[in-house]
Order: C-alpha cells, then structure tokens, then sequence
C-alpha cells in the first residue's frame, strides 16, 4: 500500500462518529478514560506501522466541602505509569492547594504547544511535567500566582526510566537523582479590545542529588536554575504563544546530563536557552461528525554552545480535529538534530545533526 492510501485509510477513521460518556458515579465523582491509536511514518526507517498507543483511566472528584482529587493512569504498548495523582482544598474561589503528583507550574500553561508530541520544553522537562509535591495556587482579579515544592520526581527513583513525565536520570556516567525543587510563577491576563494577554515569567530552583554507590564517576550534589518568560496572544480564532527559557544544571566536568522517559534515557545540554514560537487557529466546522478543526505550527529551538554540543530544532505542522467524543491529530514533525526525530539527544552533537521528519497520526476515543 503506497504512502497516500494509508494516509487515506487512516484519516477515514477521523470521521467515524461514535456515542458514548463518562461514567457519573456519584454527583462528586467521575470516571472516564482514552483509547488510542497511532500511525508513524519516518524518512530514516522502514517501520511504518498502525499500532494501539494508549488506554488510560482517569478518577475525579469534587466535593461542596472544597475538597477534591484527580488520578491518571496510563497503559502504553510496552510500560503502564502514572501521568499525575493528587488530592486537595479549594479555601475559596481564587485559592487552592493540592498534594501529590502534580503538573509542576513553570512557563506556557497547560502546555507551551498545540501538537501531539509537544515542543522541545516537554524533551527538557519543561513542559507537561508532573513531580511529587505540593502546589499552592491563587486566582484573582485577572492574576495567577504559583508557588510549589517537589520533594522528588513521581516515582522517587531516577534509576526508573519507564515514565511520562521527563526527569533527571540516574546512570552510571551521570550518576543524579532529583532531590528538592522550588517553583514560582506569576501570570497577568488582561484584554485589549478582542485580544486577550497572558503576560507571565516562572523561577525553578532544584537540587540533584549525588548517586556515589552507583557510578564510579566523580561527583558531587548538583543545583540547578531555570527560568522563563512567556506571552500567549488570543484574539477570534487565533492563538499566539511565545517563550523564552534559560536553564543550567552546574554539573561538574560536564555539559550534559541524562533525563529519561518511555523508557529511554538521553542526554540533553546541561546548559541552554529555548525559545517557542507558536502559532494556531481554531475552525468551527460542519463536516458530518467533525465540529472544530484547530491548524497550528508550533516551532521551538534549543540553542546550546560547548564541547560535544549543537543547537536542536523541532517544528511541527498539524491540525487536531474533533468529532463527537474523537479527539485526533494529524502532525508533520521536522527536527534537527532532535532527539524524538533520530537525534542524539538534546542540544548533543555526536557527529549527525541532519533534519529529519515523521508524519504522525493520533486517533483518540475520549470518554
């Protein structure tokens, strides 16, 4: 079957209509969940291929009383893990607290991307991260603040590589363990006429622990800085994201460190500056199934200078449709010298920074 035909069969399946909805327990509690299925093709093998990608159980709660809680659990073809669990209090309608595994608050939120597989920020861990911790957040008079403490990462084992989250890996060559993380963040949002500002800057301050007992490398505990500046633009059906990050691991004798997840572990620059620029636009449709179609490209660069060291880059283009409880993408990911997209790493240069490219085709059943 040529390229176009599966390209054909495959988005078929967008536009299958399909009933169904969450299961309402209790009027507190809900549970609902995804199925999922994905086709890949790359320019750099021949191992194109419709595969299951994902079944996933979520569990919600909210009560009268101000408490709540969220679970998910995830079951991919070759590792099951956490994606976050946490519990909580709503004091009033602007504050909050919650304890647990908990999306960490840093930069664009709830992702700095519009695509399936994120941008650069989730690889570096950046992006859609979940820690052990706890999270206080307050809502008001168009300002959010932020301010969170992660004990460790969501399994309290750098050495574990199967995981959602991307964390600090524990190798032989790079011997570190996430081990106490303090965040703040503050964003402002405001309208101009039809536009619509979020103006917003995060602070990450960490420590990594030094794993003697497992590596005969030299070492010693590690603290680590990150920050980062972003603006989302909204105005009709057009969405503007930018961001700038600056972070450094202060890694002894080194510059790079090792993160891991789905079961791999890479190394990324221990020191970089990442920017994103996002741009996307939402359609409201009246294709048979089909009612929004949302086209973007979301574009994000990490510029890295040392031994060993070279830029990466990743752009995607895509849209995410949706059709009754179906909720798909279709992406196009270029990448140079991008660890997803056959690269080494992250800002690494082992000898290959060539692009390279995958088309990627996501179909969810959300209920």
């Amino acid at each position: 079957m040529q390229l176009w035909q599966k390209v054909t069969v495959l988005s078929s399946l967008i536009l299958f209509p399909f009933s169904a909805s969450a299961v309402k327990v209790t009027d507190e509690v809900d549970i609902g969940g995804a199925v999922r299925i994905n086709y890949g093709w790359k320019d750099y093998d021949n191992n194109s291929k419709l595969k299951f990608e994902l079944f996933r159980a979520d569990v919600n709660y909210k009560s009268k009383d101000g408490l709540f809680a969220s679970a998910q659990y995830r079951w991919y073809e070759s590792m099951d893990v956490v994606h976050h669990a946490y519990m909580g209090y709503q004091f009033d309608e602007a504050q909050s607290v919650q304890v647990g595994v908990t999306q960490v608050p840093f930069g664009l939120l709830p992702y700095a991307a519009h695509s399936f597989w994120f941008g650069a920020t989730y690889y570096l861990g950046f992006e859609d991260d979940y820690d052990a911790g706890i999270h206080y957040k307050n809502e008001k008079d168009g300002w959010r603040y932020d301010l969170a403490y992660f004990s460790n990462d969501e399994y309290g084992n750098g050495a574990r590589v199967d995981r959602y989250s991307f964390d600090v890996a524990t190798t032989d060559q790079s011997p570190y363990e996430e081990s106490g993380q303090i965040n703040a963040r503050v964003e402002r949002e405001f309208t101009s006429g039809d536009v619509t500002h979020k103006l917003g800057g995060s602070l990450q301050l960490s420590q990594l622990d030094y794993m003697a007992d497992i590596s005969s490398v030299d070492g010693e505990d590690v603290d680590s800085l990150a920050a980062a500046a972003h603006w989302q633009l909204d105005w009709k059906k057009w969405q503007l994201q930018l961001q700038y990050i600056h972070y450094d691991y202060d890694v002894k004798d080194s510059e790079r460190i090792t993160l891991s997840a789905f079961q791999f572990p890479f190394e990324i620059a221990a020191e970089a500056d990442v920017a994103t620029v996002n741009l996307a636009k939402s359609f409201d449709v009246d294709w048979g199934p089909i009612t929004n179609v949302n086209c973007y490209n979301d574009y994000s660069q990490v510029m890295a200078s040392g031994d060993g060291l070279d830029d990466s880059v990743q752009n995607v283009t895509g849209c995410a449709i949706t059709a009754g409880k179906f909720y798909s993408y279709v992406d196009w990911i270029a990448g140079k010298n991008m660890w997803f997209v056959k690269g080494p790493g992250v800002g690494i240069d082992n000898g290959d920074t060539a692009w390279h490219s995958r088309l990627n085709i996501n179909v969810g059943f959300y209920f």
